[in-house]
This record gives structure tokens, C-alpha cells and sequence, in this order.
């Protein structure tokens, strides 16, 4: 009895019925510029269109999903009405754009007497000698990397002034160049020891992602300055000893510093899961290494230096004293072409381990609402810290099973069947596919703070959805 209806006239109905659907779903050209559906925070509509909070209280509030992970749903507002407020407030599209500039001049100002006070403020503490250090720069310097440069820099700046007081009592030529070197590698050190300060500051609106490439960027300088200085002065000893014969160095503050530094960079690999080769080849610790490096390089070169003054004594020749400080200025360059090689690698974004990635991948494959990870990448972003990026292809069933089990199936059945038009089922369909993208949005969410949570060197973490 149901059927004899349909089945009389069933093309005369069904035509019908499509031609309205064409007309309630409209088309729209994705190229075209489209905002008003934007929406948009309180604090960006009072910057860009100068409103007041009394102003946004007539605007209609949405909440929406907070983009941070530790925070709760925030309130959002339509930008078509925040734009229509405005222009009701300023009365026109020229008014609004004067008060802008008016209000851009004011905060540059106002930017530049903060910076202004500031400045004046620590010149006040310095002078009263009120200034307490940062505990954050000074933990820095009494552990890992920072104390092994602090070491340097001391042991380094001792040199220095024992070998000038022997210059200015002897009048040396070749200890005048000796002083100038361990005082180039006191100014390496003291770089060194900036770019660990620089690392640890906080990230800000210029440089969303850190400092922590500091410590690469102070280790590259550092390297061409091994080999202007310490490769340079050792090639210039080369020339010049046949005339002026080069002085034998003590072995044992330099030794000091190695120690140290090798003992830091053991115990560094040793939490890492490296062996002590791949930490020093993948350039870990720039600063540690560079500390090394220099050391070794200054043992071995004393070594050679005194085998080559040696052969001199012995033999009288010398051009062995001559070959013995070039071989120690080949030296140099060698360290300081491998600290270039390494730092430059670290500064163009390497790839962690492949075993880490593979654990990092699984973890994203072993949920249920993923079907595939697609195009990973993960480099290390300086001081052990990771950015991970993936394309992830979600099972929409899941998705859409996670959303359904938040609702009441029995009020969504009963609103199904009052679906009697078109315009009624269009309007179903755009609330529950809204939500269901939104139930999307908080399983990346929940994705991503997981793996950051299970993997604390993961700093940032980018899912595309595929």
C-alpha cells in the first residue's frame, strides 16, 4: 500500500526533490575571499578594530577549542560582527584606519620608553651593585657543557697571563705569540660561553621556536677562529723557526681542561644511548666539543712540537723545528674545518636517529584513530630538543564513533525523524559535520600532547591531516 504511490510516478517525484536540494546547497568558489565565517580572539578585535571590552559585550560569544594544550575553551567572536561593530563605532572605513595609525604610533613609543626604562633600571642595579645574577644562566654554568667551558676560560685566561708577564720580563717574540694565542683561545672560549647564555633564554614573538641554535652558531665562529688565529699563528711559528725557535708548553693545564671535557662528554653520550664517536661526530654538544677538539689538538701539538725540537737538538737541522709547528697549524685547521663541517649540519636541520623515529611513528600508528603516518620528518633543534612533523591519515569511523559517544543517540534519532525538507536535513547535516570536524581538531590535540608527554626531547609537533 506504501509503495503504489512511488511507484506510479517515480521520476516525476525524484526531479523535483533534486532541484531543491541544487538550491539549498549552494556552491561555493573556495577561490574567492570569504571571512565570514573567521573568527576571532577579544584581544585581536580591540589591536586591529580598536574597540573597547564594553563593546565586545553586545557581540554574540562563541566558545570554541583552546590551540594550547594546557589551557581550557576560550571565548571567540564572529570577525563579520566585530567588523560591523566597529564601523558603528567609528562611523567609517577612513576613521577606523586613521585611528590605527594613531594607535601604532602610541605602542612603538610606548615600546621604546619600556626599553628605555629598562635599560636605566639595570645601569641604577649595576651601580649600586644591586644586580642579582639570572639562576637560570648560573645553574647553566655550574654543570654539563657550561662548566666545562668555564673551566677553559679559566685555565685558558691563566695562560695567557703567565705568558704575557714571561713576554714583557724576556722580550720573546715567540712568546708574545704564544700569549696572543692563549689569549685568542681565552676571546674562543668567552664565545663559547655566550652562545650557552643566549641558548636558554625564553622563546619570544621574533623567534617563536628559541635560541638554542646559540650554541651551534657561537661553535661555528668559534671554529673559523681556530683556524684564523690558533691555525695561523701555529703556520706563521712554521716560517719563523728556523729563526726564532719555539719554547716547550706544559702539558698539564691543558691536559685539565680535556679531561674535563671528555669525562662531560661520556657521561652526556652515556644518557643519549651514543657511543662516544657518534656524540662527537654528530656535534651533540658544540660547546663541549669545542673544548676538546682545541685541547686535544694543543696535546698533540706540544707533543709534536717537542718530538720535532728533538730531532733539532739532536741533528742540529732545523727545519724539523720548522715542519714540527706546521704539522701543529695542519692540525688546527683540521679541527677547525671539522667543527665547521659539523656545526654547519647541525644549523641546517638534521634528522634524529632513525630508531627514534621509528618509536616515535609506531606510538602515532598504534592509536586507534590512525589509519597511516605519511611524510615524517624529525630534526633535532639544538640542546637534545626534537620537532616532529607527520602526515596523518585518521580513520574517520573513529572519529566519528569518539564524537557520537559524547551525544544522546536517542535525541539525534528522534531529530533525524523530524527531518521533513530539504532545508531542515541541510541544517542537520551542518551542525553534527561542524562538530564532527571539531571532535577531529581535539584528536590531533590529544595526539599531539600524548606524544609530547611520553617523549619529553619532543618540543614541537606538527600533524597535517591528510
Amino acid at each position: 500500500m506504501f509503495d503504489s504511490p512511488l511507484s506510479q510516478r517515480p521520476s516525476k517525484i525524484a526531479k523535483p526533490c533534486f532541484g531543491k536540494i541544487r538550491a539549498v546547497l549552494k556552491k561555493r568558489e573556495y577561490g574567492t575571499k570569504y571571512t565570514q565565517n573567521n573568527f576571532i580572539t577579544a584581544v585581536r578585535a580591540m589591536n586591529e578594530f580598536c574597540l573597547k571590552p564594553s563593546d565586545l559585550e553586545q557581540l554574540r560569544k562563541i566558545r570554541r577549542r583552546s590551540p594550547h594544550d594546557d589551557t581550557e575553551a576560550f571565548t571567540v567572536f564572529l570577525r563579520s560582527d566585530v567588523e560591523a561593530k566597529a564601523l558603528d563605532v567609528w562611523g567609517s572605513q577612513e576613521a577606523l584606519a586613521r585611528e590605527r595609525s594613531l594607535r601604532k604610533d602610541v605602542e612603538s613609543e610606548y615600546q621604546e620608553n619600556i626599553f628605555r626604562n629598562q635599560k636605566l633600571l639595570k645601569e641604577y642595579k649595576d651601580f649600586w651593585g644591586n644586580t642579582k645574577p639570572r639562576s637560570r644562566n648560573r645553574a647553566t654554568f655550574l654543570q654539563g657543557p657550561g662548566k666545562v667551558v668555564m673551566v677553559a676560560i679559566c685555565i685558558n685566561g691563566l695562560n695567557f697571563f703567565f705568558k704575557l708577564l714571561a713576554w714583557v720580563y724576556t722580550g720573546s717574540a715567540s712568546m708574545f705569540s704564544e700569549a696572543i694565542h692563549s689569549l685568542a683561545d681565552t676571546c674562543n672560549q668567552a664565545l663559547l660561553a655566550l652562545g650557552i647564555s643566549q641558548s636558554v633564554r625564553n622563546p619570544d614573538a621574533v623567534h617563536p621556536y628559541g635560541f638554542s641554535n646559540m650554541r651551534y652558531i657561537a661553535s661555528l665562529i668559534s671554529g673559523v677562529g681556530i683556524f684564523m688565529m690558533g691555525a695561523g699563528l701555529s703556520w706563521y711559528h712554521g716560517i719563523m723557526g728556523l729563526l726564532h725557535p719555539q719554547p716547550m708548553e706544559s702539558l698539564l693545564w691543558v691536559s685539565t681542561t680535556l679531561l674535563v671535557a671528555i669525562n662531560e662528554i661520556k657521561k652526556s653520550a652515556s644518557k643519549q644511548g651514543l657511543s662516544f664517536y657518534e656524540y662527537v661526530m654528530q656535534s651533540r654538544d658544540p660547546s663541549t666539543n669545542v673544548v676538546m677538539l682545541e685541547d686535544t689538538a694543543a696535546v698533540l701539538g706540544v707533543v709534536l712540537a717537542a718530538g720535532c725540537m728533538g730531532l733539532t737538538s739532536l741533528t742540529g737541522n732545523p727545519y724539523y723545528d720548522s715542519l714540527g709547528s706546521l704539522g701543529v697549524g695542519t692540525l688546527l685547521g683540521t679541527v677547525s674545518a671539522f667543527l665547521i663541517y659539523t656545526n654547519t649540519e647541525a644549523l641546517l636541520g638534521r634528522s634524529i636517529q632513525a630508531e627514534h623515529v621509528q618509536k616515535l611513528t609506531e606510538f602515532l600508528e598504534n592509536d586507534p584513530a590512525v589509519r597511516a603516518i605519511h611524510d615524517v620528518k624529525a630534526t633535532d633543534i639544538g640542546l637534545s630538543k626534537v620537532r616532529f612533523k607527520a602526515e596523518v591519515d585518521f580513520d574517520g569511523r573513529v572519529v566519528t564513533r569518539s564524537y557520537l559517544e559524547k551525544q544522546d543517540i536517542e535525541q539525534i534519532l528522534n531529530d533525524i525523524q523530524q527531518v521533513k525538507t530539504p532545508e531542515e536535513l541541510e541544517n542537520f547535516m551542518l551542525k553534527h559535520g561542524e562538530n564532527i570536524i571539531d571532535t577531529l581538531g581535539a584528536e590531533v590535540d590529544r595526539l599531539e600532547k600524548e606524544l609530547k608527554q611520553r617523549n619529553p626531547e619532543v618540543r614541537h609537533v606538527d600533524l597535517e591531516i591528510l
